[in-house]
């Protein structure tokens, strides 16, 4: 067989393979992560727009806690949860359609049922600011302190979330 005829039996093969549905198990769902932007205020939260949520008692009471997230209202911009893969990265958009606050996570290693440690980036106006390891506990999130906006601060939470089983 010539070298080019091997080539294109060599090609054959691989799209074979492909086309035979096996699957990357790199992108094995292993979890979901949850990723939340709130806009804290000692002034008026009505500064952040119309289309704010309320934030749950127990979460204000929770970001009480921290000095540096100690504000007087609390208010929530968007959420967005995406499944974590076993080997590739994942993106959260918490504020859809706008990329002006993106996550990326990627597992390190499989995670247990109630933590998982990620390499973790939080991305603002296409700028990656932070990254880290970041050890995760099932429904507590890691919150990080984000720039000013508006008269008042952006929070960003990221948490693992428990699967709810259906039917349930």
């Amino acid at each position: 067989m010539t070298g080019s005829k091997w080539m294109i039996a060599c090609l054959g093969f691989a799209l074979a393979g492909i086309a035979s549905g096996k699957e990357d198990a790199g992108k094995e769902k292993i979890g979901l992560v949850s990723v939340t932007v709130y806009y804290a205020t000692h002034g008026d939260a009505k500064a952040a727009g119309e289309k704010m949520a309320a934030v749950p008692q127990k979460t204000a009471e929770r970001l009480r806690k921290e000095e540096k997230l100690r504000f007087k209202t609390y208010r929530m911009l968007g959420q967005d949860t995406q499944a974590l893969l076993r080997s590739y990265e994942s993106w959260a958009q918490p504020l859809k359609p706008s990329d002006e606050v993106m996550v990326r996570f990627e597992a390190q290693g499989k995670p247990t049922q109630q933590t998982a440690v990620l390499d973790l980036e939080l991305w603002l106006g296409r700028n990656k600011t932070v990254k880290t390891d970041a050890r995760l506990e099932v429904d507590l999130p890691l919150y990080v302190l984000g720039p000013e906006w508006r008269g008042g601060r952006l929070i960003i939470a990221v948490a693992l979330v428990q699967e709810r089983k259906s039917g349930k």
